[in-house]
C-alpha cells in the first residue's frame, strides 16, 4: 500500500509542475532568508551574508533537482523530452525520414500480411466455446474421415465425449434449374452446434432429437447467408430454401461469426445429416460403407483428458470396425479394416483442407519476408550511418558539455524506435491490403477463400514486437559508433571526418554484405519459383486445352431415376454435337485437372506385381470422339464407336504408361484385362486401343497407367452429374449461349455448370502462382533495397574521400581512374556478397524444394541467372557515384580542406 501510494504521488508530481516549481521556490527562499539574518545579526555584510547562506544550503539548484526527482518519473520525463526531440530532428530531416520509414513500412508490412495469413488459418482458434477443449477423432494418424457407419457406432458406444458430432462439407445449388448456384453447407449432425456451444441469432439450432433416420428436411442458415438472401429479416423463419431441387424449412439462424469448422471456406447453410437421403434418394450416403465423407469432433467429459479419450476409443475400435465391414472387399482388404484404430487430436483450431494445402508454403513466405526485413534494416541502419556524420557536430557537442553516451544512445534510439513505429502503423495499413489481395489469389471459381483478417490483439503485438526488434536491430549499432566521436577533433574537422573512421565505415560496409547476400538468396528463390511455375503452365499435358468448354450437367433437379440416365446424357451430346461452332464433343465422368480420381487393381496375365499397389490402375468412363476434343492422338488401334454397345465384349483404350508397365514390349492390343471390383470375378475387357499419355489429376504428378472404358458399357453406373467437353472452332466462351439453350431444350430442370477447361487447369496451380507471384515481388523489393544500399554507401565513400580524389587528380589522376577506383571497391563488396549469398541460396533451397518442379534447388541457371541480375543492377548502382567522383574539381576539394 505504501509503495502505491508512493507510486501515485510520483504521478500526481507529473502534472502542475510550474505551480510546485514555484512553491519550493519560495519554500528555499524562505530558509535561505532565515540564515541570512543570522549572518547579518553575526555582522556580516548583506552581499556576504547571502553567499555564505547559500554555501550553507549546498546548492538550491542541486536541490530543487533532487526535489524534482523524488516527485515525479524521471525517466517518464526524460522519455517525453527524447521523444519530442526526435520528432523535431525527423520532421526537419524530412527525406531521410521518408525513405527510412517506406523502407521499414514495406518490410513490417509484408511481414505483418504473411503473419495475418498464418494466423487465420493456422493459429486462431473457432470462435466457440472453450475451442483448446475440441477433439478430432481420426483413424490413425492419417484417417481424417468415416463413413456414416462408423459414425454411427462410434456415437452410439462411446462414453468418454459428453458432446460428440459428425459433419461432411458439401455444396448445395439453390438453382431450381438452368445455370448452378451453389453455396458452400455441410451436413450436420444433432450434436453439432450443441456440442459447440453455438446460440443461434434466431430461431432454434439442429439437436441431438434431430438426429434420426427419416428426418424431417429443415436447415439452418450461416449468420452471412442470412443477411445476404433474407436481409435479415427475421420472417425468413418457416419459409423455405431450395437445395438440390428440395424444399427444406429453415428453423434458424447460427451466431454471427461463426462459419462452420472448415478455416477459410465459410458455411453457408446447416442441413440434418439423417436428411441426406431426400436429396440422394436411392444412392444415399447413410448406409454406404466405403464412402468416407464424415469428420467427426467431440468435447470430452470433465476430468477426461485426451489420452483417455484415446485409450477408451482404442478398446470400442475391434467391435466397430466389425461391426462396419464393407461387404465388398477382398477378404485380406477386410482383415486390414478390422484392425484399424482410433487417435485423437486436437481440433481447436478447425479442420480445413486449406490448412493442409497451404501451411508449409505460408512458412516459407515467412522465411522470405523476414529477409526482406532483414534486408530493410541493414538499409535504414546505414541511413542512419551517413546521416550521422551531418551530425556529428552536434553529438561532440552534448558529448563536451557533459552528456554521457549512454544517454546520447538512448536518444538515438528512441528516434530509430520513433522511424520504426511509424513505419510499423503505415505497414498494418499495406497488410490490410495485402492480405485481402492474398486472399484472392488462393481463392478459384468453384471455391472461394474467406478469412477472417482483420487486426486484433495478436496481429498488433506481433507488429509492435516486430516494430521494438527492427529498431533495436537498425539502431543500436549506428548509435554505439554515432557516440565514439572525440569532441576536439569533432570542432576542428568542422563536422567532417571524425565518425568516418575506417571502422565505422567498414560496419556500413560489411551491412551491404549482407544485403547483397540476403537478397542474391531471395532472388534465386524467386527464380526457382518463377520456374516451376512457369515450366508447368508451360508443359504439355498430352491435351490440348485452348478452346475447349467443360459443361457439368446434373440431372438431380429433373428427377430421372437411374436407367434413364444414360440415354439422358445421349440425348445432350447429340444436341451439343449439333450446335454451330463445336468442332467436336464428348462425355466423360472426369474431366483432365480436376483433381478427381478413379482406381483400382487390375490383373493382367504374365504380371506379376512386386507388391501391394503395384496392379492400381486408373480409370475414366468417355464417350467416343473424347480424344478427338481433348486433342489427345490414338497411338495405335481405334476409338470408340457404335459397335462396343451394352451387349457387345468390354473394351478398353489404354496410355503408354499402362501399356508399358502392364504389357512391356509387346503390343497390348487385342488382349486383355481384369478389374478387380469386389468378390465376384468381373468381364475380361479387351484394349482396342492406345492413346498418348496425358496428365489425370494433377500437372504435378507422374503420368498414371490409365485405362479409359466407354460409358455405354457402363462399367460404372450413371450417376446424377456427367461432364460434357466441346471443343469450339473460335473461342470456348462463344459456345455458352448455345449449350444452356440446348441442355434447357432437354429438360428445363437439368442444371449446369460451365466452365472453360484452360481455366481449370489455371486454378490447379493456385499454390505455384502464388508462390510465384510473392516470391518474385519480394525478390526484386529485396533487390531494389540492397542497390539503394549500396549506391548509398558508395556515394559516402565518395563525400568521405573527396579530398584525397581531390589529391590523386590534382597528382595526375585521370577519370578513368577514378572511376575504376570506386568500382572496383563495389567488386569487391558485391564480390563477397553474391559468394555469401551463393552459399545461403544453396543452405536455403532445402526449404523450398518441395514446393518445385523440374528444378533443383542448385539450379545453376537459376543461380547464375541472378548472380548476372546482381552483377548488372550493381555495376549500375557504382557507376553513378564513380561518375561523380571522377567529376570532382581538385581545387574545390582542396580548398575544403
Amino acid at each position: 500500500m505504501r509503495c502505491l501510494r508512493a507510486l501515485l504521488m510520483r504521478l500526481g508530481g507529473l502534472f502542475g509542475k510550474d505551480r510546485r516549481d514555484a512553491e519550493l521556490a519560495a519554500e528555499i527562499e524562505s530558509h535561505l532568508q532565515l540564515q541570512i539574518d543570522d549572518n547579518l545579526r553575526a555582522g556580516m555584510d548583506p552581499a556576504e551574508a547571502r553567499r555564505q547562506a547559500t554555501l550553507r544550503f549546498d546548492g538550491v539548484e542541486a536541490v530543487k533537482e533532487s526535489y524534482r526527482d523524488r516527485r515525479g518519473l524521471p525517466w517518464l520525463e526524460t522519455a517525453w523530452q527524447d521523444l519530442r526531440y526526435a520528432v523535431r530532428v525527423l520532421a526537419k530531416d524530412r527525406g531521410f525520414t521518408a525513405v527510412a520509414v517506406m523502407t521499414l513500412a514495406l518490410g513490417i508490412g509484408a511481414n505483418t500480411a504473411i503473419f495475418g495469413l498464418i494466423d487465420a488459418v493456422m493459429l486462431k482458434a473457432l470462435p466457440v466455446e472453450r475451442p483448446g477443449e475440441l477433439l478430432q477423432v481420426k483413424m490413425g494418424e492419417d484417417g481424417t474421415v468415416f463413413t456414416n457407419p462408423i459414425w454411427e457406432q462410434v456415437r452410439d458406444r462411446q462414453d468418454v465425449f459428453s458432446g460428440l458430432f459428425a459433419y461432411g462439407g458439401d455444396r448445395f445449388n439453390l438453382s431450381p434449374g438452368g445455370e448452378a448456384r451453389y453455396v458452400q453447407g455441410a451436413w450436420v449432425a444433432g450434436g453439432f452446434f450443441e456440442t459447440l456451444g453455438v446460440q443461434p441469432a434466431l430461431g432454434r439450432p439442429l439437436t441431438k432429437a434431430d438426429d434420426r433416420r427419416g428426418c424431417p428436411a429443415t436447415v439452418v442458415l450461416s449468420y452471412d447467408f442470412w443477411q445476404s438472401e433474407y436481409a435479415g429479416s427475421p420472417s425468413a423463419l418457416g419459409r423455405t430454401v431450395s437445395l438440390e431441387g428440395q424444399p427444406f424449412q429453415i428453423v434458424g439462424v447460427a451466431a454471427r461469426g461463426f462459419s462452420g469448422m472448415a478455416v477459410g471456406r465459410p458455411m453457408h447453410v446447416y442441413v440434418r445429416l439423417c436428411s441426406e437421403a431426400i436429396v440422394h434418394g436411392k444412392e444415399s450416403w447413410l448406409d454406404g460403407r466405403s464412402i468416407w465423407w464424415l469428420t467427426v469432433v467431440g468435447r470430452p467429459k470433465a476430468g477426461v483428458s485426451p489420452q483417455q479419450a484415446t485409450a477408451r476409443l482404442k478398446v470400442l475400435a475391434p467391435e466397430i470396425f466389425r461391426a462396419t465391414k464393407p461387404q465388398n472387399w477382398r477378404p485380406e482388404d477386410i482383415e486390414g479394416y478390422t484392425k484399424r484404430t482410433f487417435e485423437t487430436g486436437a481440433a481447436a483450431g478447425g479442420i480445413s483442407d486449406l490448412r493442409g494445402q497451404y501451411s508449409n508454403a505460408l512458412l516459407a513466405l515467412m522465411g522470405v519476408v523476414g529477409a526482406v526485413l532483414l534486408i530493410a534494416c541493414a538499409n535504414v541502419a546505414n541511413l542512419i550511418l551517413a546521416r550521422s556524420s551531418i551530425r556529428q557536430r552536434e553529438i561532440a557537442i552534448r558529448l563536451a558539455l557533459g552528456s554521457g553516451r549512454g544517454r546520447l544512445i538512448r536518444q538515438l534510439l528512441t528516434e530509430s524506435l520513433l522511424l520504426s513505429l511509424t513505419g510499423a502503423a503505415l505497414g498494418v495499413l499495406l497488410a490490410q491490403w495485402g492480405s485481402q489481395l492474398l486472399v484472392r489469389l488462393l481463392s478459384t471459381s468453384r471455391s472461394a477463400v474467406t478469412l477472417d483478417l482483420h487486426v486484433d490483439g495478436r496481429i498488433l503485438a506481433f507488429t509492435a514486437a516486430i516494430a521494438i526488434g527492427t529498431a533495436l536491430l537498425f539502431g543500436l549499432a549506428p548509435a554505439w559508433l554515432a557516440t565514439r566521436v572525440l569532441p576536439n577533433a569533432a570542432m576542428k574537422s568542422g563536422g567532417r571526418g571524425t565518425i568516418d573512421g575506417h571502422s565505422r565505415f567498414g560496419f556500413g560496409k560489411a551491412l551491404v554484405i549482407v544485403q547483397v547476400a540476403l537478397s542474391l538468396a531471395l532472388v534465386v528463390c524467386a527464380g526457382l519459383m518463377l520456374g516451376t511455375f512457369r515450366k508447368l503452365a508451360n508443359m504439355d499435358p498430352g491435351f490440348r486445352q485452348e478452346q475447349v468448354l467443360i459443361a457439368d450437367v446434373d440431372l438431380r433437379n429433373a428427377r430421372y431415376p437411374e436407367p434413364q440416365r444414360l440415354a439422358v446424357f445421349a440425348q445432350v451430346l447429340e444436341r451439343l454435337r449439333a450446335l454451330p461452332g463445336v468442332h467436336s464433343a464428348s462425355s466423360s465422368d472426369i474431366t483432365p485437372i480436376s483433381g478427381m480420381a478413379w482406381n483400382g487393381e487390375i490383373v493382367v496375365e504374365g504380371y506379376q506385381a512386386k507388391k501391394r499397389g503395384d496392379s492400381i490402375a486408373y480409370f475414366n468412363q468417355v464417350s467416343d470422339r473424347f480424344f478427338e476434343t481433348m486433342g489427345t492422338p490414338i497411338l495405335a488401334g481405334r476409338d470408340f464407336s457404335d459397335r462396343d454397345g451394352p451387349a457387345a465384349p468390354k473394351v478398353a483404350i489404354i496410355n503408354e504408361t499402362l501399356a508399358r508397365k502392364f504389357f512391356g514390349q509387346a503390343s497390348p492390343l487385342g488382349r486383355s484385362f481384369v478389374m478387380e471390383r469386389g468378390p465376384n470375378p468381373e468381364p475380361p475387357v479387351e484394349v482396342i486401343g492406345i492413346v498418348r499419355d496425358a496428365k489425370y489429376g494433377t500437372l504435378r504428378e507422374e503420368t498414371k497407367p490409365t485405362a479409359y472404358v466407354t460409358e455405354r458399357q457402363a462399367i460404372e453406373p450413371a450417376r446424377m452429374s456427367h461432364n460434357f467437353e466441346l471443343r469450339s472452332a473460335t473461342s470456348a466462351s462463344d459456345l455458352i449461349p448455345g449449350v444452356r439453350t440446348a441442355i434447357a431444350e432437354v429438360n428445363p430442370n437439368v442444371i449446369i455448370q460451365l466452365k472453360t477447361l484452360s481455366l481449370q487447369v489455371e486454378e490447379s496451380l493456385t499454390r505455384e502462382r502464388l508462390l510465384a507471384v510473392l516470391s518474385g515481388l519480394f525478390g526484386g523489393l529485396a533487390l531494389l533495397l540492397a542497390m539503394i544500399g549500396l549506391y548509398g554507401v558508395m556515394s559516402y565513400n565518395v563525400t568521405r574521400r573527396q579530398n584525397e580524389i581531390g589529391i590523386r587528380m590534382a597528382l595526375g589522376a585521370g577519370q578513368t581512374t577514378v572511376r575504376t577506383m570506386v568500382l572496383g571497391d563495389v567488386a569487391i563488396l558485391v564480390a563477397l556478397g553474391l559468394a555469401t549469398g551463393i552459399g545461403l541460396s544453396l543452405a536455403g533451397g532445402r526449404l523450398v524444394e518441395r514446393f518445385l518442379f523440374g528444378m533443383k534447388a542448385s539450379d545453376p541457371a537459376a543461380l547464375a541467372s541472378a548472380v548476372a541480375l546482381f552483377a548488372a543492377v550493381a555495376a549500375l548502382a557504382g557507376y553513378l557515384p564513380a561518375r561523380r567522383a571522377s567529376r570532382v574539381d581538385p581545387m574545390v576539394a582542396l580548398r575544403e580542406e
